[in-house]
């Protein structure tokens, strides 16, 4: 299995510290707000990941942190008059609702920030003893990033070009424009914690080097994460953890690409800033699934531009993979065949989820093969191998006809007026009322509901 590093800027073979288990921190969310699709493309391609791993034969240690204290989360709870947790367990809860509505599998280990206070302290102190960090003037804590030999490796970028690309008015305190807090010394009603240099809160930084710490020690496998988060974030890790523990910190660093939307970065200032939860209830989705195919058709390491044609388009993609399995009695077991074997190669080589699902939609293409030769038992054994590598991904986890039958868009007829309508157009054929048997086909067309006439009856799904 070959992953991409974005640490050595090159694919390499990925072996595990420890034989058969991996250990893997992804950055998790500040709790102040909903969740964009942006998260979304992070935690579906990192879920993937994941439950690849796992197909694998890995046992994996999964740890997705929480932010549940900084200037943002300070700020809106101030602004919405409510305290600090009654804010960041809301939006925690609506977090969990979306990534599950995602087919997002929960973490081994969620760690909040505010549950490791103790170990924020003390690998703060460890910096302090070990000379990689300082109490500023104002009461700070600050890292020096001109001890760490080697800043800047992971982001490409140079000490000294941070530096000149510092603003004018620099904080005094700092020893280094390119210093950063790891403890900040508390405000006048903001909320803190005792620590040796005074009433404080953690620095955004040092809670993942904290949290990963504790919960997969010195050094673990995987560090992923958003490409935003390389620099300054994830450099700043690896300054802290590599300083205070001496050891190597993560051997992998994976980054997931931008979501664009229409072809340019979504960002709120744009106004084209989607919430999860809008998406999924926009009614342009038959079902959250669709999101999620659409998102693991790209490669997780390039961007991926979101738009309702390209949703329209994993909607149809998928819809085909779920027709494949529609009237066919899964095999109980099955030999893995050719698409089997090029899923895998497609999934060893970083993950290349656009080959893996090419390889389903192959697979699928067997299945009608089978169906219409009338090889039943080819067509379950083809069709049972679809969904167990459909499952990997997190796809085809519902019954066909559930997801075949939802409605796109505000439908004009219910379930019900379906049926109503296919049993009056059956009663116009028994008449030989050919005519008003294809009017009320014609209806149903209209209404985007399509009609298979079968031996046993007839069958209907949503376009």
């Amino acid at each position: 299995m070959q992953i991409f590093n974005s640490l050595t800027g090159r694919k390499e073979e990925f072996r595990t510290h420890q034989p058969g288990v991996v250990r893997m921190y992804v950055c998790g969310d500040t709790v102040y707000d909903f969740c964009h699709i942006g998260h979304a493309r992070s935690k579906v391609a990192f879920d993937i990941v994941r439950r690849y791993l796992e197909y694998r034969g890995y046992q994996v240690v999964f740890v997705r942190n929480i932010t549940d204290i900084d200037d943002k989360i300070i700020k809106r709870a101030a602004e919405n008059g409510e305290t600090i947790q009654s804010l960041t367990e809301r939006f925690t809860r609506f977090m969990h609702e979306d990534y599950d509505r995602l087919g997002i599998l929960p973490p081994t280990h969620e760690p909040k920030a505010t549950e490791h206070i103790q170990g924020i302290i003390d690998m703060t102190q460890q910096l302090i003893d070990k000379g990689y960090a300082y109490v500023a003037s104002n009461g700070d804590v600050l890292y020096s990033v001109s001890k760490f030999e080697g800043y800047g490796q992971l982001s490409g970028r140079a000490l000294e070009d941070l530096r000149a690309g510092a603003r004018v008015a620099v904080d005094e305190a700092k020893h280094d424009p390119a210093d950063f807090v790891l403890w900040k010394r508390a405000k006048p009603g903001e909320p803190f914690w005792p620590s040796p240099w005074g009433d404080g809160r953690p620095g955004w930084h040092i809670e993942c080097s904290a949290m990963s710490l504790d919960l997969l020690g010195s050094h673990f496998d995987i560090h992923g994460g958003g490409m935003d988060l390389k620099f300054p974030h994830h450099e700043n890790e690896i300054a802290q953890s590599c300083a205070a523990t001496g050891d190597t910190f993560a051997s992998w660093w994976m980054h997931n690409g931008f979501v664009n939307v229409d072809d340019e970065k979504m960002s709120k200032s744009l106004g084209n800033f989607f919430r999860i939860r809008d998406v999924l209830d926009s009614g342009h989705l038959r079902d959250p699934e669709v999101l999620r195919f659409f998102l693991a058709s790209s490669q997780y390491r390039g961007p991926i531009n979101y738009s309702l044609v390209q949703i329209e388009q994993a909607d149809a993609a998928l819809g085909r993979l779920y027709t494949a399995l529609r009237d066919v009695p899964l095999a109980e077991a099955f030999t893995p065949g050719e698409a089997t074997r090029r899923f895998q190669a497609a999934m060893d080589d970083d993950f290349n989820t656009p080959d893996a699902i090419a390889a389903l939609q192959t697979l699928a293409t067997e299945v009608n093969r089978a169906k219409g030769a009338g090889d039943l038992a080819a067509a379950g054994a083809l069709a049972a191998e679809l969904k167990s590598l459909g499952g990997v991904l997190g796809l085809l986890q519902l019954p066909p006809e559930a997801f075949l039958q939802k409605a796109v868009g505000a439908s004009a007829l219910s379930d019900a007026d379906i049926e109503r309508l296919i049993a009056e157009r059956k009663a116009a054929r028994a008449a030989r009322n050919f005519k008003e048997a294809d009017r009320v086909r014609q209806q149903l067309s209209d209404a985007g509901v399509i009609l298979e006439d079968k031996p046993e009856g007839t069958t209907w799904r949503r376009s």
